[in-house]
């Protein structure tokens, strides 16, 4: 019987995090440590870096996501894994897990089989605690702003015009439209408010966008949570909000240290979604694993037409990154999918799906070439995988110039992983990066919509809710017109219409809100039904989790 990811996470012998540390010259002293196996980086281990030199940079991203399961995180740890097993000096930055998938329906973020970062059930659970921290932090802003009004008003805000959301890290869809304040006078101002999932709170963004303590402090002031009867905006520096929040993402801040299955160092720090995000890890953590070893790899959520393009356009821009490399992770059950084969018949053999689906990877590839950023493409292997499938993709890669490798990381761990390990690094010694973002800073917020809408998306037309375009109108009127647009957009298709599959073409994307996150630094666009705080399915994830008399957890994928 195949062991499942939990059970294969829970049979290794995990080393003590400080001798993980230690390949990577880190001292003890250098730790805050969290028990055996986990660890925060010190600020003075931090500041030490800044001279040294960087290694390079390399990208994981994926086509878009489908039921059948892409493994663009298990990629990333076993590529990572498989330049351990090489002897090369490498580190893993992923983003920590949300709870909201871990008991819904995607599951965890560690990885799978024998490709996985530990230890697993602490990292989708609880970990070191930053969700909390960020959760906690936000939704102190929303006290204080509650009790502002309370209190007599003095900024004058206008309870209608009231824009900061609580937030719970959880998927909880009665939270997304509520009414606070019911009961007496003391009870608060009655209004309406929302909540968002914590991964798409202002406060996860700035927490991964931060460069320091002092950048973080800047960036959470800025953070608009108002506006007053005038139409001004009201900010959390006026609030006088920024001193307690900062205390309670001090610990936060800091990036964290675990290990894979083969203890390969993995830095794991901040978690926002890609589809209503930016979906990257943080600044911080790239920054540091590129002092501290010759090869990154990192990855960025969902499907290249979101993860990716917000990593190029939103965090290299911001963090002034070049990546060297992209590896795409494809499977052929995914591309199957994509060619219209239901989900129950995905371990048939069908080259007339596989040529119809292999479109939206077509789509993948041109779109990440546009960053002049060198591609190379692996299969994310499957037991039902049938040799004429794969040689099919293989022609079809290099047909377009594509490095293509075979990842088996899932089943035999790093080892797995070294065909595509050497492809990258092949890519990195013969293909020097060019890269650039999509479009520069002095276009219009409209025109940055449609750049991504048409470029990367593949759309015809982009249709603005009037709402959406008096909101843009004051944006720019504000000053953000500047600002990189963030798109809230579904991760199964490259419309925004998730039932469209595949390679869309001649659709228009619909975009019916538009606000700012002053204190990220980029303008949120909400397009199709897309919602910030999802809803758990009929068969949530957390009916088969449980634990048993000795502590051990069970169920969690």
């Amino acid at each position: 019987m195949m062991k499942t990811d939990i059970e294969i996470a829970q049979e290794v012998v995990m080393e003590p995090v400080t001798e993980v540390a230690g390949r990577l010259d880190i001292a003890p002293d250098d730790l805050e440590l969290y028990g055996k196996y986990k660890a925060k980086l010190s600020d003075e281990f931090l500041v030490g870096l800044k001279d040294k030199e960087n290694g390079k940079l390399i990208l994981v991203t994926a086509i878009n996501p489908t039921p059948a399961g892409e493994g663009k995180t298990t990629v990333t740890v076993g590529l990572g894994e498989a330049f351990g097993k090489m002897g090369k000096k490498a580190v893993i930055a992923l983003r920590e897990p949300s709870l909201g998938p871990c008991f819904g329906i995607k599951g965890g973020a560690a990885g799978g089989g024998y490709a996985q970062v530990v230890p697993m059930e602490d990292l989708n659970l609880h970990f070191t605690g930053d969700f909390h921290a960020i959760t906690s932090a936000n939704n102190l802003l929303a006290a204080l702003l509650d009790n502002h009004i309370q209190q007599g008003n003095i900024l004058g805000i206008d309870p209608r015009q009231i824009v900061w959301k609580r937030c719970l890290d959880m998927n909880d869809r009665v939270l997304r439209n509520i009414v606070v304040g019911l009961g007496a006078k003391a009870d608060g101002t009655v209004r309406e408010d929302h909540f968002v999932i914590t991964v798409a709170s202002e406060i996860m963004a700035i927490l991964c966008l931060a460069d320091d303590m002092a950048d973080l402090k800047r960036r959470l002031g800025r953070i608009i949570v108002a506006y007053n009867y005038e139409g001004q905006p009201v900010t959390a520096e006026q609030l006088h909000a920024v001193g307690a929040m900062a205390a309670l993402l001090k610990d936060a801040l800091k990036p964290n240290l675990i290990q894979t299955l083969e203890h390969t160092p993995a830095l794991v720090h901040g978690g926002p979604f890609a589809n209503i995000a930016h979906g990257c890890n943080s600044v911080r953590a790239t920054k540091t694993a590129l002092k501290m070893a010759d090869y990154v790899i990192t990855e960025a959520g969902f499907g290249a037409d979101l993860g990716a393009e917000k990593f190029f356009d939103i965090k290299c821009r911001k963090a002034g990154l070049k990546p060297d490399a992209v590896v795409l992770v494809a499977t052929v059950r995914a591309l199957k999918y994509n060619g219209g084969v239901p989900k129950n018949e995905l371990n048939t053999e069908n080259l007339d799906a596989l040529q119809k689906g292999i479109v939206n990877l077509e789509k993948h590839i041109e779109n990440l070439r546009k960053y002049q950023v060198p591609v190379v493409v692996t299969l994310n292997a499957f037991v039902s995988d049938t040799e004429t499938e794969v040689d099919f993709v293989r022609k079809f890669c290099e047909d377009r110039g594509c490095e293509f490798a075979v990842s088996e990381v899932w089943a035999k761990g790093g080892e797995g992983g070294i065909p595509l390990a050497e492809k990258v690094l092949h890519t990195l010694e013969t293909t020097e990066s060019r890269f650039r973002v999509l479009y520069e800073d002095d276009l219009s917020i409209k025109e940055k919509i449609e750049k991504i809408a048409k470029e990367i998306y593949g759309a015809k037309d982009v249709a603005y809710q009037s709402a959406a375009s008096k909101q843009i109108a004051k944006l720019e009127e504000m000053g953000f017109g500047t600002f990189p647009v963030c798109m809230a957009k579904t991760q199964y298709s490259l419309s925004d219409d998730p039932t469209l599959l595949g390679r869309p073409d001649g659709f228009t994307l619909n975009v019916r809100e538009v606000y700012v996150s002053a204190g990220a630094g980029f303008v949120v666009v909400l397009t199709g039904s897309v919602m910030t705080m999802p809803g758990l399915p009929k068969q949530p994830a957390a009916y088969q989790i449980d634990v048993d008399d000795t502590g051990k957890i069970t169920g969690l994928f």
